[in-house]
């Protein structure tokens, strides 16, 4: 047989890995050895009688096995020693103890003939302890020699001076995280001149060899005496009003701030910390940490099929990430756009979890294929992210709108029910709340449909309430980083304008842990903390990027668009909350729709969106959802706020012309 190179490497990989071990095994012995010859020449002063030394050739055989055979059963050989860490110095003193039991036994319960065998106390107390210590400290100096030969070779040809001083802000564990990886890496392009936290207490104190040089307070003196190129936040869980407090700092000074991944980024395995980044607007409005019931999600997912609709998509793709780590047994991606369902199926199976995730191309519009996924893969909870979101779209093409938010939702929620799913979630909007606009209207008929299908099946139908978040596709934020990149201006639509902001990953938490509390029919409504000014979000923004507002940037007010609010609420007045077992989820009761009135109204708006009726469809709409306002708009035109929020009653008798234009639809 000719070996192949694919032999000839795994050969080699052997070969190299007993080696290693064997060279291991060497060191070990050597140090068991001399700990034991050095306990026996201290005990004696350096002039050991000859009756002790041939003790000490009897003892010695019997002694480093045992020990050898403790430091097997605790697993020291299972460690790679170039990542020893203070962690496993528990094992080395269980290991001791393991060794020295045996010892002793045999030290009292040898009769007199053996005499020789038996290890004085004093040898035994000397010879475990340098035993023990030099064989940690062997791997202790392997970590050592492998650190500084890694950071050597990323260093080379790298030059010190292109290395930019830095201060870390906060020397905490987060920290002495960061400042550990970035000291063991040559190829970091920073150089850590100290640490400056407000607890005064630290202060003159050196941590990894960095010194505590002050408070966020000495900032700008700092900054000038150490010539600084840039701070680093190394505070884990920073919180909003802790990181603006430092970015105001810093601009006063000025001088640029930069973070470390938040401790989700790193535990998640997204990131390294030392994956120094800039500042974005999300830390700015970063919100406290959502803790979650681990054992009420783990029942609700784990070992179940589980389908997320509109998997592609910012809210789709990080509620199947979530989902994920609660091990189901299947994870159905749906999801119509090819690219974007490509991309978070690669991104998934790039995990390496035992899960079996299966992307499928379907429109949930698609009665025949969305009931061929339901008859093949039976799914036990639906995750119904899947929607129309863009508010001035939707209100040129509210018939749409009306096909994929409700007509397709109920088809959606109708086939879970006869295939007998567990729990539907379905994600709704806080424009649902009084609707000015096609797309919240669509979504406040959606969670009706959800209400009105609890009540005729066993699946638990639950919708989820919750405003903008932040970063997702055609939001806000990733529109003003474009605008700042071309070079402005940047377009906000009115000065007084504020909105309710999330982080993605918040928002999708929340949606799991409402999923698994949800009993069936509510409305389940999300903190959503308070509302922020779409005015300083486009400052901040352009602070962050480096640049000052009206100044490198313009501001420009374009006028509140077709279907817009000037700020949304996450309830009614008519909707009575109550609180849930989880502080940031909320229980919205809304009265249900009688079933058949709103059977013939979804009737009524199915005929309208197939013949392309729009202001019929708008009029019908006001019709069944008494407290919104939407009015009929020429495509392309602006209306003011106060003519958006203008009557629903009044709108109706405007549009019954349009209505009687076409009997058959009305």
């Amino acid at each position: 047989m000719i070996p192949t190179p694919k032999t000839i490497s795994g050969t080699q990989v052997w070969w190299t890995r007993l080696l290693t071990k064997q060279i291991q095994f060497i060191l070990d012995v050597t140090v068991l050895v001399s700990a034991f010859a050095l306990s026996y020449l201290l005990r004696f002063d350096f002039e050991i009688p000859k009756s002790y030394f041939l003790h000490a050739l009897t003892q010695l055989p019997y002694v480093v096995l045992i020990q050898f055979a403790a430091l097997f059963i605790v697993g020291v050989y299972s460690f790679v020693w170039r990542y020893i860490s203070i962690g496993e110095a528990g094992v080395f003193v269980k290991a001791a103890l393991w060794s020295v039991l045996p010892i002793l036994i045999l030290r009292f319960t040898l009769p007199p003939p053996f005499q020789g065998w038996r290890v004085p106390l004093s040898i035994i107390v000397m010879d475990t302890t340098f035993a023990f210590t030099g064989i940690m400290m062997l791997r202790v100096l392997r970590r050592f020699l492998y650190e500084r030969y890694e950071k050597r070779r990323r260093a080379f040809g790298m030059d010190q001076a292109e290395k930019k001083p830095v201060l870390l802000i906060g020397a905490g564990r987060a920290g002495v995280l960061a400042a550990r990886e970035i000291q063991g890496r040559g190829d970091m392009a920073v150089e850590i001149r100290g640490f400056v936290d407000d607890d005064d207490r630290k202060r003159g104190s050196v941590i990894c060899g960095i010194k505590v040089l002050g408070t966020v307070n000495e900032l700008e003196k700092l900054t000038r005496k150490l010539e600084i190129d840039h701070v680093v936040i190394t505070i884990a869980q920073a919180s909003q009003k802790e990181i603006r407090r430092i970015v105001e700092i810093c601009e006063k000074i000025p001088i640029k701030a930069r973070i470390i991944p938040g401790l989700y980024e790193i535990l998640g395995g997204n990131v390294e910390v030392s994956r120094i980044r800039d500042l974005q607007i999300e830390d700015l409005l970063g919100r406290e940490p959502v803790y979650l019931d681990q054992n009420n999600l783990t029942s609700f997912l784990r070992d179940k099929t589980v389908m997320v609709t509109g998997a592609g998509g910012s809210i789709g793709s990080e509620l199947a990430r979530q989902v994920l780590r609660f091990q189901p047994s299947t994870l159905l991606l749906i999801e119509r756009a090819e690219g974007a369902l490509f991309s978070i199926e690669r991104e998934l199976a790039g995990l390496g979890n035992s899960v079996t995730i299966i992307p499928l191309v379907a429109d949930i519009g698609d009665a025949l294929r969305m009931g061929s996924i339901f008859e093949s893969y039976r799914p036990a909870v639906v995750f119904h992210a899947a929607a129309h979101k863009h508010v001035p779209l939707m209100e040129s093409n509210p018939c749409e709108a009306v096909k994929n938010n409700i007509l397709a939702t109920r088809q959606l929620g109708e086939m879970a029910g006869k295939f007998n799913t567990e729990s539907f979630v379905m994600i709704s909007t806080d424009k649902a709340v009084r609707p000015s606009s096609i797309m919240g209207a669509s979504k406040r008929v959606a969670e009706l449909i959800m209400q009105n299908l609890n009540g005729q099946f066993e699946t638990r139908f639950v919708a989820v309430r919750f405003g903008n978040v932040i970063g997702s596709a055609g939001s806000v934020i990733p529109i003003f980083r474009e605008q700042i990149r071309n070079g402005g201006p940047v377009t906000v639509t009115h000065p007084d304008m504020t909105r309710y902001f999330m982080t993605i990953p918040e928002a999708s938490q929340l949606v799991l842990q409402a999923g698994a509390m949800g009993e069936g029919g509510e409305i389940l409504i999300l903190d959503m903390g308070t509302p922020v000014r779409i005015l300083d979000l486009a400052k901040d923004t352009i602070t962050l990027s480096g640049l000052r507002p009206y100044e490198d940037i313009e501001i420009v007010f374009t006028g509140v668009r077709p279907g817009e609010k000037l700020s949304e609420a996450l309830i009614m007045t008519e909707e009575h909350m109550s609180k849930t077992r989880h502080p940031k989820i909320f229980i919205g009761k809304v009265a249900t729709y009688p079933q058949e009135q709103l059977n013939s109204a979804l009737h009524r708006l199915a005929t309208l969106a197939a013949a392309g009726a729009d202001e019929p469809l708008r009029v019908l709409l006001n019709e069944l959802i008494p407290e919104s306002s939407l009015i009929a708009i020429e495509p392309g035109t602006f209306q003011s706020s106060e003519v958006q929020r203008g009557n629903g009653n009044e709108l109706s008798r405007a549009a019954a012309g349009v209505m009687s234009a076409v009997p058959e639809l009305g």
